[in-house]
């Protein structure tokens, strides 16, 4: 690997400094904890200014040079990389040059899975820095800043390693010799048979935890690795300083229990996250009666959660689009749901899973007892988690919809955009939510359930036609069932938009005066 030495420290700071808010929530499920015997991760990618393209890209030739690049997403076009090489905003600090011919992987804001079934996901997470520990940790990371970025590390990783433990490895090598860049980051990696967590602290300091195969684990923003056991390192494995930095720099005093996130970026009173892991533990196993209000969830809070039932695809996808119904967090009983309890309104005070800005919720359901063409499945889809709907896709497949590579946020609408009509279902819902919630679940449900069975099915059929020798056959297959069902959502939803936006003109449905909920005809009495 090459490294550049320039001098970018004035660049780097301005870019960070225009980005906007990060703030995904990702979940991380080992294999007997689920239905099919698969290993799942997710992530909701929630941004304000998020790029909603994804593109397939290709498999690269032993012997090709590749570009390490910081901050090389929002705004760059990967439409024909690396034929192309459009960065946007990205600046090149370095190169790595393939020694075996690279994955074909999906490309999204995040990477996300390649064409041998490792799948990724991540969560930035925030750390105090108003305390003293908290300027500290600023302070030392600016002194060891890196190259590698979030994005890259991804891409890097799903272009060369074909297991979790291998992208462990490879990360962890990565930020050892050449350095983290930007905020800390828990990542959610799986491949069939393990899942892992991975954070990124800053400077060169790592750790990473196999979640137990019958374990879940979720973060929403926050550094959540509270428990690490140095003596088990088929478990467990860290950057060689993890311990010494810390009693170096005296960020932890080499007494009590060591707490990797506690000490390397530490906000564990930060409601903003706490509550969305809270909402999502206790909606896996309610018997742990975990407090909304916790002030100390480092300590007090498990790190993996074992599910009262196993978990299917649909059970991540409900637990993503949940915004705190049935406690007394729900937002749709508050004066800022309006009249009609929207949880989509910007101004809530309370963050929830299900988010207004997020850009595509994507869940990979990876089955290492299938040929690794047919196993690297994942589902996609953009906006809301509950006002969306999932498409199942391959990294494997020779192509894309057309409307996965359409669309800029900041750009007038388009039509032929999935991010865009989504997001104008979306928008819909928002006028009058409690109906508008019923009707999309009318159109979707029925319809993703019959998905859910005939991917199966058709999973099957492929990994037979692999294990008979037809390979092409079986990635055509995949390819076209893909395209089939994203174009049949697309056209669906476009239906679906042009219904809402007449259902609920004036606020009316159908031209009829709609009935407020209670919860806000109960605010405007008080008010009056």
């Amino acid at each position: 690997m090459k490294k550049r030495k320039v001098l970018v420290t004035l660049l780097i700071m301005l870019l960070v400094a225009g980005q906007s808010l990060f703030a995904c929530t990702i979940f991380a499920v080992g294999k007997d904890a689920t239905v099919d015997g698969s290993t799942m991760t997710s992530h909701t990618c929630d941004s304000t200014s998020d790029d909603v393209r994804v593109w397939l890209i290709p498999s690269m030739e032993a012997g090709t040079e590749r570009d390490i690049v910081l901050n090389g997403r929002a705004g760059a076009d990967y439409s024909q990389f690396p034929e192309v090489k459009d960065y946007g905003p990205g600046m090149v600090l370095g190169s790595y040059t393939f020694t075996e011919p690279s994955n074909q992987y999906l490309h999204g804001m995040y990477s996300f899975m390649n064409d041998k079934g490792l799948a990724m996901g991540e969560s930035t997470c925030a750390y105090d820095r108003s305390t003293d520990h908290g300027k500290k940790l600023a302070e030392l990371y600016d002194m060891y800043e890196g190259i590698y970025d979030c994005y890259m590390i991804q891409d890097q990783v799903l272009e060369t390693c074909s297991t979790a433990r291998e992208a462990v490895e490879l990360m962890g090598d990565l930020i050892n010799n050449y350095g983290w860049n930007g905020m800390a980051e828990c990542i959610n990696i799986c491949d069939g048979n393990e899942a892992w967590v991975f954070e990124a602290y800053g400077g060169n300091i790592w750790c990473a935890v196999r979640v137990p195969d019958n374990a879940v684990f979720v973060a929403a923003n926050r550094a959540r690795i509270n428990h690490f056991d140095f003596d088990d390192p088929e478990n467990y494995l860290c950057s060689p300083n993890l311990k010494s930095f810390a009693i170096e720099n005296g960020l932890w005093d080499g007494t009590g229990e060591f707490i990797p996130c506690k000490i390397y970026a530490p906000y564990p009173e930060r409601t903003y996250s706490t509550r969305r892991e809270w909402v999502a533990m206790m909606s896996l196993d309610p018997t742990l009666n975990l407090d909304p209000e916790e002030k100390n969830p480092d300590e007090n809070w498990p790190l993996f959660v074992v599910p009262q039932k196993k978990l299917s695809v649909n059970d991540i996808y409900e637990i993503s689009s949940n915004y705190y119904q049935g406690t007394p967090y729900d937002v749709t009983l508050t004066p800022e749901a309006g009249e009609f309890g929207n949880p989509l309104n910007p101004r809530h005070v309370e963050r929830t899973i299900n988010c207004f800005r997020c850009t595509y919720i994507q869940i990979a359901n990876v089955k290492a007892y299938l040929p690794e063409e047919v196993r690297c499945l994942a589902y996609f889809g953009w906006g809301a988690p509950d006002s969306t709907y999932l498409t199942p896709i391959w990294a494997s497949q020779t192509s894309l919809a057309p409307q996965f590579g359409i669309g800029v946020r900041n750009e007038p609408y388009n039509e032929d955009s999935g991010w865009w009509v989504s997001s104008l279902v979306q928008q819909m819902a928002t006028i009058n939510y409690q109906d508008a919630i019923q009707q999309i679940d009318a159109v979707k449900n029925p319809l993703l359930m019959t998905q859910y069975e005939v991917t199966n099915a058709v999973q099957n059929q492929a990994a037979k036609m692999i294990n008979e020798g037809d390979r092409d056959g079986a990635i055509d297959l995949l390819t076209t069932y893909s395209t089939q069902q994203a174009n049949m959502w697309f056209d669906t939803w476009k239906d679906l938009a042009d219904k809402l936006i007449s259902r609920y003109m004036f606020s009316n449905i159908d031209m009829n005066s709609a009935t407020p909920t209670q919860a806000w005809t109960d605010f405007v009495a008080q008010v009056k």
